[in-house]
């Protein structure tokens, strides 16, 4: 079973949007072939800046120091050498000609979001199909080096999901707890067709939720009640949506 929930995606500041999605170790990839890499003799783990020789060596590829502050705790503010791009001055000389005619560098596109980089990278078929999953999620704003951790309960649980789609899920078991908060209407359709996706690759998809879109779509529903919190915790009603609209308790029933 794979719970899906919106708990931080961990603590560390190396975890980035680009290496949980799968992003940056490609992109490594594709700097190391470009041929000013090769003139300096970089390979991909150059470009890593968790221990590559052009992460910054002032912060040591974290973007951020500490400041020992007395009689108070130490304080993180921004690398003011690699202003938390996390690389040294020679990753920004290494640079790419992208589909849309610009040259950027490494640091250059971990500081763009994730449609930014789409556009500029539509050549590379890895690279886009692992963005567009992103961008398929609502999640296309987040910028590739955004810190993991410090993501809302809602974008850590669409990212937790976009690291799953694409793979066989036969036999598996999704929980998902309220996906759609902080969603637009618009972005709880995509959620839909995504949930329906994992169906397809022969998962099974248990949703809590509030949503009345969502409840409309599920094929079974378990309604809870009668009322929330300590009024609730019993099973008023359950079956197909037809069958919770034609239940006199289910006051969820009224609504879809």
């Amino acid at each position: 079973m794979k719970l899906i929930d919106a708990a931080p995606i961990g603590i560390n500041v190396r975890s980035t949007v680009a290496t949980y999605a799968g992003v940056h170790d490609e992109l490594r990839k594709v700097y190391a072939r470009t041929e000013s890499a090769k003139r300096h003799g970089y390979k991909a783990g150059d470009f890593s800046y968790n221990t590559g020789t052009l992460r910054c060596p002032s912060c040591d590829g974290t973007g951020q120091i500490s400041l020992d502050v007395q009689f108070l705790p130490d304080v993180d503010v921004t690398c003011p050498d690699c202003r938390g791009s996390r690389y040294g001055k020679e990753a920004h000389r290494i640079l790419r000609r992208a589909k849309d005619g610009n040259d950027y560098s490494l640091p250059d596109l971990m500081n763009m979001s994730v449609d930014e980089v789409l556009a500029a990278c539509k050549r590379l078929s890895l690279l886009q199909k692992r963005l567009q999953v992103l961008h398929d999620l609502g999640l296309g704003y987040l910028t590739l080096g955004e810190e993991t951790p410090g993501l809302s309960g809602g974008e850590a649980q669409r990212l937790k999901l976009a690291s799953e789609m694409g793979k066989g899920q036969k036999d598996s078991v999704f929980v998902f707890d309220e996906p759609t908060i902080g969603l637009h209407p618009q972005d709880v359709r995509t959620l839909l067709d995504v949930f329906q996706s994992l169906i397809d690759l022969g998962a099974t998809v248990i949703v809590i939720e509030h949503d009345l879109d969502v409840i409309r779509n599920a094929d079974y529903i378990i309604d809870m009640g009668p009322g929330g919190g300590l009024s609730g915790g019993r099973i008023i009603a359950e079956g197909t949506p037809e069958d919770i609209r034609g239940s006199k308790e289910s006051l969820t029933g009224r609504f879809i």
